[in-house]
């Protein structure tokens, strides 16, 4: 590959970026703040890529976010527990292995999170079909045009692209712009305490 064709790449990031639909990631930022305060579930889930991402931003709204203050965003990658994946793969459907573990949890006005790249992912849409059965708010993080996932979704990022390495370079920028902003609104009442006083450790502002 030559230098021309990584500047090439990363013209096409750049130019993504400019036609992201920044609102809805305040949005989002806005229904998982109400989360944290009202102690709601925040389940997460992926395929590939976005099953490494689902796993991914758990750890960080779960222990990044949590920057030494007792209560924390209560959250779950239906992507960690491999033998309860494959379980329901060899014993009942692939399609179904986000939407049986869901069952077991989720409650009204829970947030379901959806990942897929594509917006098409079976097992994904069958979680979220799950999840606004129950009455959870559902949110999609996808590309291309959305797919089936954007009908099932209250709010649904769509990164505007049809490359697929773009696509999942922006959802992981985009769930660190959902951290970095949480923390921020999380302890902006706190930040004019001193530390020793809010129990926070001074690591994001």
């Amino acid at each position: 590959m030559s230098t021309l064709d990584v500047n090439a790449y990363f013209e096409k990031v750049v130019r993504t970026i400019a036609g992201m639909p920044v609102s809805i990631i305040e949005q989002i930022v806005t229904e998982l703040l109400r989360a944290y305060d009202s102690r709601r579930m925040i389940y997460l889930f992926g395929n590939g890529g976005s099953a490494a991402l689902a796993s991914h931003f758990a750890c960080d709204l779960g222990k990044g976010a949590a920057n030494g203050s007792a209560k924390r965003f209560q959250v779950l990658a239906f992507t960690d527990n491999v033998p309860l994946m494959t379980a329901w793969a060899n014993d009942a459907r692939y399609e179904d292995i986000f939407a049986e573990q869901l069952i077991n949890f989720v409650r009204p006005d829970d947030i379901a999170f959806a990942i897929s790249g594509s917006g098409r992912s079976p097992n994904v849409l069958n979680a979220l079909r799950v999840a606004r059965q129950a009455g959870a708010f559902t949110i999609g993080l996808t590309g291309f045009q959305g797919g089936d996932m954007k009908d099932l979704c209250d709010l649904c990022m769509i990164i505007p692209s049809d490359n697929m390495q773009v696509i999942e370079d922006l959802h992981l920028s985009v769930t660190h712009a959902i951290l970095t902003i949480l923390i921020l609104q999380r302890l902006r009442p706190l930040i004019s305490r001193p530390l020793a006083a809010t129990g926070m450790q001074r690591k994001y502002f």
